[in-house]
């Protein structure tokens, strides 16, 4: 699977490369209904290595999406924190106050971003168990 490199600076674009990047999620339904046999044709695909498989997708687009987010955090925060000090040092600066409103705001909204990435992983996981319990059991050390 290749992730493309998220940019932090335009709040917009980080969201849209965000949903980008969940379209498996929101395939996973129609990917388990093509790849995982009902019972009449069980013999025809090795429902196991499919699930292994798409389970094997889904833990890298969590985790590049959830490094990706970090990753925005930590930039944004430190932006906020600068112009913090910038303010703390030029209380009159109107430019300075703008620019970490700004920021500010942006790092709430990338920050909510993470608790929709787990309502997302949670929906897809629970659907990933039902359809794939009987054919594969992800290791219990993974932190899905």
């Amino acid at each position: 699977m290749d992730f493309p490199h998220v940019s932090c600076e335009d709040f917009a674009q980080f969201q849209e490369a965000l949903k980008e990047m969940r379209t498996i999620d929101d395939k996973i339904i129609y990917a388990l209904n093509t790849t995982v046999p009902t019972t009449s044709f069980k013999g025809q695909v090795d429902a196991t290595q499919t699930c292994k498989g798409l389970y094997n997708q889904l833990s890298a687009a969590y985790a590049y999406r959830e490094g990706t987010i970090k990753r925005c955090i930590a930039e944004v925060s430190a932006s906020v924190s600068a112009l913090k000090q910038q303010r703390d040092a030029n209380p009159d600066d109107l430019k300075v106050m703008k620019d970490l409103r700004k920021q500010q705001s942006k790092l709430r909204l990338m920050q909510s971003e993470m608790n929709i990435e787990e309502v997302v992983k949670d929906r897809s996981l629970k659907v990933f168990h039902e359809r794939c319990r009987n054919h594969y059991v992800p290791p219990k050390t993974d932190a899905l």
